[in-house]
């Protein structure tokens, strides 16, 4: 038994952060039925056995005409969870909004994910990652001193602030749920969520504890305790020796007499100190370094690609990645949970690959889905 069996979801297709909340209901036993595009409504079909679609199902409807709509909406009434992610009004205009698929299904959770949200003026434009973190406060957090933002890849938007909070507000409805009976409507913003995920460092700047200007303070590079450096083969270590005593460990890692530096909370002495543990760093490959300070309390570890990741000796004993994944290495289900865990499916569908059997399940007849079939309605 996993957390989420029973429970049954609907994910319209999209991008990133709605089938990244659906991969983790997925992984937590909910049956995730995709609704893809018919293959003959034009749109063609995607073959990428992507991993945000693990242990999920796919149906292939062409929900421009009404009659797939209707299709959807059958669904909806025995569905549990609905995920969309697509601008407001849009399912709306396919007849498929809250207001109808609450009135088919009380019980319904009808959760909305979009970059801005449902409402205020950003609401009807297009963005991505970027721009809903750069509103957000978080964007300008990840900079060096006198240097442009650097983006956090798309992690922090769309999979953090997007996916993972969606998936949260899925799981608080359905808990909810279980004593009102009553369903509702989640508007999960990404804007909201990176904002959300910043919270501390809004709090630290109302403390006065941290500054606007980007790469002055204790986590953004302004501290060279707290920043990556390269090493003699080209490729970097992380540290992140805050505390006094684990800055001590760093100093004796490093062979640096801790008397002949200055104090670590020095400021003014921070740019000296960062170019001497630069200058330290480069005598000697990563990997020399990992084996120094492996074992110790001087918070540093090498910084390794995607591809060295699964094969590093700690994420091997704790089997955080898998090869159930279509034979592929993935990320293992997160969290733990000792008693019902969950786990990462082998299964990625194409689009359209269940349209029989969930059709079926719905209740149409044999008949009425060669019908809608031969129409293009589904595929």
């Amino acid at each position: 038994m996993r957390p989420l069996d029973g429970i049954r979801v609907i994910e319209m297709a999209g991008l990133a952060p709605a089938p990244y909340a659906g991969m983790i209901l997925a992984d937590f036993g909910a049956d995730v039925v995709r609704v893809d595009r018919s293959p003959t409504s034009g749109a063609k079909p995607d073959p990428t056995r992507d991993h945000l679609a693990r242990g999920k199902r796919s149906i292939g409807l062409n929900l421009k005409d009404p009659r797939g709509a209707d299709v959807l909406l059958r669904l909806v009434t025995s569905a549990d969870v609905l995920i969309e992610p697509f601008r407001p009004g849009v399912m709306e205009k396919l007849g498929v909004g809250p207001e109808v698929a609450l009135t088919r299904n009380p019980r319904l959770v009808y959760a909305r994910l979009t970059g801005w949200g449902q409402n205020g003026p950003y609401g009807p434009m297009a963005g991505h990652d970027i721009n809903y973190i750069a509103i957000s406060g978080a964007l300008g957090c990840f900079a060096r001193k006198g240097e442009r933002p650097l983006a956090p890849v798309n992690l922090l938007g769309d999979f953090a602030g997007g996916g993972m909070l969606c998936a949260m507000g899925v799981v608080l409805a359905l808990f909810e749920r279980s004593r009102s009976g009553r369903g509702q409507v989640i508007d999960s913003a990404m804007v909201d969520g990176a904002a959300n995920l910043a919270a501390f460092l809004f709090g630290f700047r109302a403390a006065g504890l941290w500054s606007d200007e980007a790469g002055t303070n204790l986590l953004d590079t302004g501290a060279p305790f707290y920043d990556t450096y390269e090493t003699a083969d080209g490729k970097f270590m992380s540290v992140g020796a805050i505390e006094p005593q684990f800055y001590a460990k760093l100093l004796e890692g490093l062979g640096l007499d801790a008397s002949q530096m200055p104090h670590q909370y020095d400021r003014d002495a921070w740019p000296k100190t960062a170019a001497r543990f630069t200058e330290v760093f480069k005598t000697r490959t990563r990997d020399e370094w990992a084996a120094i300070f492996d074992g110790t309390d001087a918070c540093v570890a090498p910084i390794l690609s995607l591809s060295e990741a699964p094969d590093h000796p700690h994420n091997r004993a704790r089997g955080t990645f898998t090869h159930a994944v279509g034979g592929q290495i993935a990320p293992q289900a997160a969290p733990r949970l000792s008693r019902t865990p969950g786990s990462a499916a082998a299964e990625a569908p194409l689009p359209g690959a269940h349209t029989e059997e969930i059709l079926r399940a719905a209740g149409l007849t044999a008949e009425e889905t060669r019908a809608l079939a031969a129409d293009g309605v589904v595929g």
